[in-house]
């Protein structure tokens, strides 16, 4: 789940509207309270010759769900004198705006793109050679993660306590290691056609998931619900949004749904409805 994105500018112009939400979308501040994760992917200002994805997940219902606590503050079945102890560990499968319905942490992304952007490529793995995450307050930390596989990801705990990280994924071998205090390793993926849920079995409330693409043209939906993929190649693609609860949100499922972009053109999808029927 290796492409590209824009070419005829100087590459500090090119790459100047790579957003820090892009290293967030992949490389997460540590702050677990709301990590803030933003549309996130290949961020890029519009420029000629390529075009632009936006669009917003929202939420379908008349009532928005209220927010979920998984561990209440100094409650945790499970070192307690770390896990929740300063807050509570709130649950974030699905996570929505009550102002906008706007729904969080879904990733938004082409399937098979018709068309590359190698300069993008290379500007997303020189803004952040290694993507972060962290074992934070007995949480991962981003909750989604989204990456290129040229990039290495960091698996890491700020944790005094032992973690464990595994993860079963259907091209990537499965992966399931101790980290000790404090710790981490480092691994290399490829890329994927599904998210790879995370999971820690010493502390078993806590999951978190990963992306690991071939092409730059993905994204991770923000607070009000909105994404942007930027440097797309002009023509016909077939964009998906995926979220926990649903899984594919979208029209046409995990074939996509049409998506025609013009060079130079922002083409807005929308509001894409996460029905609440669907949610498991």
């Amino acid at each position: 789940m290796k492409s590209p994105m824009r070419s005829l500018l100087p590459s500090r112009t090119l790459f100047a509207g790579l957003t820090a939400a892009l290293t967030l979308g992949a490389v997460m501040s540590a702050s677990h309270a709301t990590p803030p994760v933003g549309p996130v992917g290949a961020g890029l200002t519009t420029q000629a010759g390529f075009g632009t994805i936006k669009g917003r997940l929202v939420w379908g219902g008349s009532e928005v769900p209220a927010p979920k606590v998984l561990i209440e503050k100094g409650q945790a079945p499970k070192d307690p004198q770390v896990c929740a102890q300063a807050e509570a560990i709130p649950s974030r499968d699905l996570v929505v705006d009550p102002s906008t319905k706007g729904v969080r942490y879904g990733f938004a992304f082409l399937v098979r793109p018709s068309g590359t952007n190698p300069e993008a490529v290379q500007a997303l793995v020189a803004k952040a050679p290694k993507v972060e995450v962290d074992q934070k307050n007995c949480e991962f930390i981003p909750y989604v993660t989204a990456l290129h596989q040229d990039q290495g990801l960091v698996l890491k705990s700020s944790d005094p306590v032992n973690h464990n990280i595994r993860y079963t994924a259907f091209t990537n071998g499965s992966f399931n290691q101790i980290l000790p205090p404090n710790g981490q390793v480092e691994v290399k993926l490829v890329a994927e056609r599904r998210p790879i849920p995370l999971a820690c079995d010493i502390h078993p409330w806590m999951k978190g998931y990963l992306m690991v693409f071939d092409h730059p043209f993905f994204a991770i939906t923000g607070e009000d619900g909105s994404f942007e993929i930027t440097g797309v190649p002009p023509g016909a693609h077939k964009l998906v949004l995926w979220q926990e609860k649903v899984g594919y949100a979208n029209q046409g499922g995990a074939t996509g749904l049409p998506v025609t972009v013009a060079a130079g053109q922002v083409t807005d999808v929308g509001a894409v409805t996460l029905d609440p029927a669907k949610v498991k």
